[in-house]
């Protein structure tokens, strides 16, 4: 897997946290540094942390059935997309609050990086070149969402929930792309 690649992979990820951002800043009076600080913090942070255990979980398992490993890549990949897109052309309104409390931010860090962990399961059947290459990855997509998710509270803060669709729509579409690139690779028709 190449840089670009995972850089992508990491905006499709950090998406939904931008978009709960995106919120909390809507929800906040006044969105102050510190605020995106940790909005950033908790996001990024999980982000990161979930595709690390998702691969330990895939790498355990991964030499049974690495025959269709990339048609379970593929998979993953097209329906967390497919569910971001889903989520992006729903009609119904989410409320957010602007509570940052550990209780709030823990159940939102994990809700918005599920979608990490199983990436972080086709992972374990991507092929990086180096092998350690991997937890570069695991780094830059904490580092993109954090970065995301903090820029999403101030925008939120400024211009509302014009860009929350738009984003989930964006990260999906990426998401589903990159599972078609890993599928036609494996099946040889992309070199």
């Amino acid at each position: 897997m190449k840089t670009w690649e995972l850089i992508l992979i990491a905006v499709g990820l950090a998406m939904d946290a931008f978009a709960v951002s995106v919120c909390k800043g809507l929800a906040m009076k006044k969105a102050t540094f510190k605020n995106a600080l940790i909005c950033g913090i908790w996001f990024g942070g999980f982000q990161g942390l979930m595709p690390f255990i998702g691969y330990l979980l895939g790498a355990s398992f991964a030499e049974y059935i690495n025959v269709i490993s990339s048609w379970i890549a593929f998979a993953l990949l097209c329906l967390i997309g497919g569910n971001m897109i889903r989520e992006a052309l729903s009609k119904d309104e989410e409320t957010a609050s602007a509570d940052l409390d550990i209780k709030t931010m823990l159940v939102m860090a994990i809700a918005t990086s599920i979608d990490a962990l199983a990436i972080g399961v086709s992972f374990a059947f991507t092929d990086f070149e180096p092998d350690w290459f991997v937890y570069i990855a695991f780094i830059l997509i904490g580092v993109i969402t954090f970065t995301l998710s903090s820029i999403g509270v101030k925008i939120g803060n400024i211009f509302g929930t014009k860009f929350k669709s738009k984003a989930e729509l964006a990260g999906g579409i990426i998401l589903i792309c990159m599972g078609c690139k890993i599928l036609l690779e494996h099946l040889g028709v992309l070199g």
